[in-house]
């Protein structure tokens, strides 16, 4: 695997944890050779994920939209930063440059880019590998409601495989690295949308 995006909060939430753990995915990043692909800012757990890769002389792209410039505040140590219209243009140039998606703690921004990542893959617009880094269990409730979805009967269970998910963050590259598609039958393709 040659890059990854990931995808998380502009804060850094109320657990230390959060940030070191963001710190610690982008360095690990940086000494595996793996290009880091992100929303470009310089705070919270984006900025975080950012300095762990640059300052262990890591590849970073950010990608931000020209309106947030100045909100999220672009990070200014980055290899390469692009500048896109829209949050969709951003989502999707993230997905071009990247071969796998990490989702670390996050607000609605957050949730809202990793759903339509795993959605993408259900749909076979992709068949990258999506992963939650879960922080001391940030995500417990949320992969509950997931699994509510299958006992529901409005999500296939098969479609469970499409997430992988651990709170290690060696655990979780090496099961992306090793990442095998599930068999998902008829599915939409890129040439039939």
């Amino acid at each position: 695997m040659k890059s990854v995006t990931v995808f998380c909060g502009t804060g850094t939430g109320n657990d230390p944890q959060f940030e070191a753990q963001a710190y610690l995915l982008g360095k690990t990043l940086a000494l595996e050779g793996i290009t880091l692909v992100y929303g470009g800012a310089q705070i919270g757990l984006m900025g975080a994920t950012a300095s762990g890769a640059l300052d262990h002389r890591g590849k970073v792209t950010g990608i931000i939209p020209a309106f947030l410039l100045e909100v999220e505040i672009a990070h200014p140590g980055l290899s390469e930063l692009i500048v896109v219209e829209t949050m969709h243009q951003r989502k999707t140039r993230m997905n071009e440059l990247s071969e796998g998606v990490i989702t670390l703690p996050g607000g609605f921004g957050t949730m809202e880019e990793f759903f339509e990542m795993l959605t993408w893959a259900q749909l076979g617009l992709h068949r990258k590998p999506v992963g939650i880094l879960n922080i001391n269990g940030f995500y417990d409730e949320l992969l509950i409601m997931i699994r509510t979805m299958v006992q529901k009967g409005f999500l296939k269970e098969i479609y469970l495989e499409l997430l992988l998910v651990s709170d290690s963050i060696p655990d979780l590259l090496d099961m992306m690295v090793h990442y095998q598609p599930p068999a998902l039958g008829k599915r939409i393709t890129p040439d039939k949308v």
